[in-house]
């Protein structure tokens, strides 16, 4: 099978602005010298699932880091939950949270002193019946009371997960959720993810390097290459138009420049 001539890279257009959950006009950030995200635009849907790939330095990270309100834009505009960000953070960061495995938990609190913490930052009303609800959905009261560092891996993810639901966020971003994990343990928190998403009509955008984890959980995947975006469509339908099987060999092909050096 070969790489299609020409990769489709005009983002999809989204519903009105109202509807939208996440929406990206004409958006830049310039670090120094360095395009680190380069003219992108998109609208993500309440209630999707988006996929954000791309290979280190693509500018998955900082894009996310402009949605949360963290990083503020060369140009451009973003919209989160019909805020403006950053200007708007205040109104819409109650509204959504973040995860991500690689952001460790003051390691000396417990899982319980932790989610306390999050949960006065996040002003939830009903904290301790929400720590209560979600250590049983989570499976974390058998080591709710251990210190935050002392726990495994795939404990460290569940209570991170706890974390990022803490206020029942109408946007949830997610970077490799799954990292590091074991098949068993990582398809669980998929799972939860899935279930969580239908019950809420939550939107999740999610950066991830796992093609089989992008596959199964997103509607819709944005692929990035030094900034900019490569492609936008469904995973269907991009895997019929570069000819390949899996997501992981698109993600090959753009990596490697073979669509490129095809429509040369």
């Amino acid at each position: 099978m070969t790489a299609p001539l020409q990769a489709n890279v005009t983002p999809q257009s989204g519903p009105a602005l109202s509807d939208a959950a996440i929406r990206l006009d004409q958006l830049v950030k310039v670090y120094k010298t360095t395009r680190a995200v380069d003219d992108i635009s998109f609208t993500i849907p309440r209630g999707s699932v988006t996929g954000l790939l791309g290979g280190n330095g693509a500018g998955k990270t900082t894009t996310i880091s402009m949605i949360m309100g963290l990083v503020s834009p060369t140009s451009g505009h973003v919209s989160v939950l019909g805020c403006a960000m950053p200007e708007q953070g205040a109104e819409v960061l109650g509204r959504m949270n973040f995860e991500s495995p690689y952001v460790d938990m003051p390691g000396r609190l417990t899982v319980r002193q932790n989610l306390n913490v999050f949960g006065r930052l996040y002003g939830v009303t009903n904290l301790k019946e929400r720590i209560v609800s979600l250590a049983a959905d989570l499976d974390l009261n058998e080591f709710l009371d251990r210190p935050s560092g002392k726990l495994s891996a795939g404990q460290k993810t569940r209570v991170a997960l706890a974390k990022a639901l803490i206020n029942e966020p109408e946007l949830l971003l997610l970077d490799e959720p799954t990292a590091s994990l074991d098949p068993d343990t990582a398809d669980w928190i998929r799972s939860h993810l899935e279930t969580y998403r239908k019950e809420r009509g939550a939107t999740i955008l999610l950066a991830s390097h796992n093609m089989l984890e992008v596959e199964r959980l997103c509607d819709r995947v944005i692929i990035m290459k030094r900034g900019r975006i490569e492609d936008d469509d469904s995973p269907a339908a991009i895997l019929a138009r570069y000819n390949r099987a899996t997501l992981e060999e698109v993600f090959l092909d753009v990596a490697r420049g073979r669509v490129q050096q095809a429509a040369s």
